[in-house]
């Protein structure tokens, strides 16, 4: 039992073989997908929910990436408040701030960030944040965790932490304010040891995993297309970090997954 809480299946690199990628899947013993609906960006921000229309087990998000947070428009946050209203949409994102990259320009992404959690609390649905700093400098954690606890903390909506990349320090903020943190293939990477450190700490009961396919492919697969079955991968690491067994964590973090989302164990029971 696995759930990949969040998976980018609509990108291109899947586009040879994304049916046969989903059937490894399910084969691997991943019973559930997050689709993140972020897309290409502006214009494709269906492209989760026509995923999860495709496929009972596969729900689905929508959200402006901060970086295409420059491009903006009303329209498309009234696009995507329209879009939140999909059965099958479970969360908002992903949103948040990337200052490694900064395509957008960083206030702009930390007003479409402000936006984007107004319309996830008038949908009632938590939030998935992107999170990364820029080189040498934690300053993306610290305004990403302030605007959350001042803004956002208040709704009781929660939220995950995606793809954590950070220290335990920025971990307990998160946890503190009713979030999850989920950790990707990256937390099998050699450099990852401060990773590790947090998923040594943060609570059974709190934690997700994924893939975040197609990027950050674990060890053994590091190097190639990154897919949903490798998130087997992601509990390995974490269970042999936690003196426990793979198994053990895909079940645990498959029942987080279900209780944040208030959802019924499979998919297919729907």
């Amino acid at each position: 039992m696995f759930v990949d809480s969040h998976a980018h299946l609509d990108g291109k690199q899947f586009d040879a073989d994304r049916e046969q990628v989903i059937a490894r899947a399910r084969e691997s013993g991943v019973e559930t997908i997050v689709a993140i609906g972020n897309g290409d960006g502006l214009g494709t921000l269906d492209c989760g929910i026509r995923l999860a229309a495709k496929y009972d087990f596969i729900y689905a998000t929508v959200g402006i990436h901060p970086h295409e947070a420059e491009q903006a428009k009303d329209s498309d946050f009234d696009e995507m408040a329209e879009l939140a209203r999909q059965p099958k949409v479970i969360a908002w994102g992903e949103i948040g701030l990337d200052y490694y990259y900064d395509h957008s320009p960083r206030e702009v992404q930390q007003r479409v960030f402000l936006k984007q959690m107004e319309l996830a609390s008038a949908a009632r649905l938590p939030i998935i944040i992107h999170c990364r700093p820029s080189d040498g400098s934690e300053n993306a954690w610290d305004d990403c965790l302030g605007l959350i606890e001042e803004h956002w903390a208040a709704s009781g909506l929660g939220g995950i932490l995606h793809c954590f990349t950070g220290i335990w320090a920025y971990a307990k903020r998160a946890l503190d304010v009713g979030f999850m943190i989920s950790f990707a293939g990256n937390v099998t990477f050699p450099k990852g040891q401060a990773i590790r450190e947090a998923a040594k700490e943060v609570p059974i009961d709190r934690m997700l995993i994924e893939t975040d396919c197609p990027y950050l492919a674990p060890v053994p697969h590091r190097g190639k297309r990154n897919e949903p079955a490798f998130v087997k991968e992601t509990a390995r690491r974490i269970g042999e970090i936690r003196g426990t067994s793979a198994e053990e964590v895909g079940f645990q973090t498959a029942q987080n997954f279900y209780r944040f989302f208030k959802l019924p164990q499979t998919a297919e029971s729907i």
